[in-house]
């Protein structure tokens, strides 16, 4: 399944986190964290804790940006976000470049893997689009595994394809996948363009901060 310059390259497999990396769909599940909470009469959280909680797992997620609202409500809150987010999931769509970016990976026979807080049925729908049919080798979900930063779906996916920990590259937009990478023992690289503030990567170590699907997919042809 490798490709022959194997030996050459650093890395063998490549884990992209979703939503803010792949998925133009920041502000959206901000939006939606935020509409969910007040529905169920909780305390409203800023743009910038409710974007934080992006990668967690939904539960997680929405318990963290609500904390004033009780656990008998979490069902609620879940499922007003998962309405308010139904509506508009269709308005979102991939960065720029990031089809031409994966698909250049695909051709030098990189494994290409998915490792994200959403759940396996949210991924599923994405990944039903046809110009993602066939790109991804592999993907793991939160409802499957564990919550970020728990490194169990960067584990999976190694244990699955028989790939080193120091052959594994993790791709993401938050601290909650590179700190996710580091307990796996593997690298990581962040990219500033989704839900977490660029300063707050430096602490955890990614190889760059890519501040642009381009810039990305040019480290990547130059480093991985």
């Amino acid at each position: 399944m490798h490709s022959t310059d194997s030996r050459q390259r650093r890395f063998d497999l490549i884990a992209f986190d979703w939503d803010g990396t792949l998925f133009d769909s920041t502000a959206l599940i901000t939006r939606c964290i935020q509409l969910a909470v007040k529905d169920v009469g909780g305390t409203v959280p800023g743009d910038k804790d409710a974007a934080y909680v992006i990668g967690m797992g939904l539960m997680q997620a929405l318990a963290h940006a609500a904390p004033d609202v009780p656990p008998e409500k979490y069902p609620l809150l879940a499922a007003r976000y998962k309405h308010h987010y139904a509506a508009h999931q269709n308005d979102i769509t991939l960065f720029a470049g990031v089809l031409d970016m994966l698909g250049r990976l695909k051709a030098r026979q990189y494994l290409l893997t998915v490792a994200t807080g959403k759940s396996r049925s949210g991924l599923n729908e994405s990944l039903r689009d046809v110009n993602l049919q066939g790109i991804f080798d592999g993907s793991r979900t939160a409802d499957e595994t564990a919550d970020k930063p728990h490194p169990l779906m960067l584990q999976e996916l190694m244990t699955e394809f028989g790939v080193a920990a120091d052959r594994v590259l993790m791709i993401g937009d938050t601290t909650h996948d590179l700190q996710m990478a580091l307990n796996a023992g593997c690298a990581s690289v962040a990219v500033s363009y989704g839900a977490h503030e660029p300063d707050s990567f430096a602490a955890l170590g990614p190889l760059v901060v890519a501040h642009s699907v381009e810039a990305l997919d040019v480290w990547l042809r130059e480093n991985a």
